[in-house]
């Protein structure tokens, strides 16, 4: 059964277009960043005490470089990036804000912002900066972006590019518009050259055809998906192809050997196994995945909130 779906009118008030690109976002009590699709207020997700002196410190030396040069497109974008790091991501969108103010031409800009309106669930205003920023790097050079948490081999797995049609094939997916995101996944698949790259775009690359009931087309992204890549960080989409190949079972995913005490509240691995369940028509099980996801804390997780608009559905 095809299992495309009109979101609720929580989900069309949460990405109703209110106009050009920088539109404020709505008034909040104090501190909170975002309402969930059900309504809740969302406040910065938890992090661990040595986790958050360690990102209030890079935050501290990102002001202080921007500070130094404030005309720097790079120290912007890193104050941004290390402002959102602790969960204050309506701050970052300031910020962003403010780069493209200064930076108009700058595609960073509009794919950092739009990364950050999705995490605030503004899927439209996320949506208009993405396909600007996709317009602006036509015809140009991709770069490796720096990772703002080297990963174990401090190897950066993704491009300006890549991030551009990546973010941008999620946002649309997240409401439903299948045959839009499947362009933005073909696109970045284009530009996924490394296996990392590769195994996230394709996840959600298969996840479109299958919601488009293209199902020979999804087959095919799994061919070329092996247990043997040379994985970095993106081990969850990779064992997630695998599930969906027949490779690995759904204890496979849920055994994790000790890195995680609840599987499940990994957003990742929990709305992956859902999609999995509910693809196999078992919809109450797939609920129930995606509701051990919504339990956590991670609510920016790009998991947590396909989670949300699963359950909103």
């Amino acid at each position: 059964m095809r299992l495309l779906a009109i979101l609720p009118v929580v989900l069309t008030m949460a990405a109703c277009a209110e106009g050009e690109r920088g539109t404020a976002l709505q008034p909040l009590p104090p501190g909170a960043q975002a309402l969930s699709l059900s309504g809740d207020t969302l406040y910065p997700p938890t992090q661990t005490d040595d986790v958050r002196a360690g990102n209030e410190q890079r935050l501290a030396a990102a002001r202080e470089a921007y500070e130094a040069d404030p005309g720097s497109a790079d120290a912007l974008i890193w104050l941004g990036r290390r402002t959102a790091y602790l969960g204050r991501y309506r701050e970052a969108i300031e910020i962003y804000t403010t780069g493209i103010d200064e930076h108009r031409d700058d595609a960073r800009m509009y794919r950092h912002r739009g990364h950050r309106y999705l995490s605030v669930r503004r899927f439209d205003l996320a949506t208009a900066d993405l396909q600007h920023a996709a317009e602006l790097i036509r015809g140009t050079t991709d770069e490796v972006e720096p990772d703002g948490i080297p990963n174990a081999r401090n190897i950066p797995t993704s491009t300006l590019h890549f991030n551009i049609w990546y973010h941008l094939g999620l946002a649309q997916y997240l409401v439903g518009r299948y045959d839009d995101a499947l362009d933005a996944y073909r696109e970045c698949l284009q530009v996924s050259n490394n296996p990392d790259a590769k195994v996230a775009t394709s996840y959600w690359l298969y996840m479109t055809l299958r919601r488009l009931e293209r199902d020979s087309e999804a087959e095919a992204v799994l061919a070329s998906i092996g247990p043997d890549m040379d994985i970095i960080e993106n081990q969850s989409y990779h064992r997630l192809l695998l599930l969906n190949k027949g490779q690995l079972s759904r204890e496979d995913l849920l055994d994790t050997g000790g890195e995680d005490d609840v599987p499940l509240a990994n957003a990742t691995v929990g709305y992956g196994v859902g999609m999995w369940l509910a693809l196999g028509g078992r919809t109450p099980e797939a609920e129930e995945a995606w509701q051990a996801v919504l339990a956590g804390s991670q609510w920016a997780a790009f998991g947590f909130i396909a989670a949300e608009a699963e359950m909103a559905r």
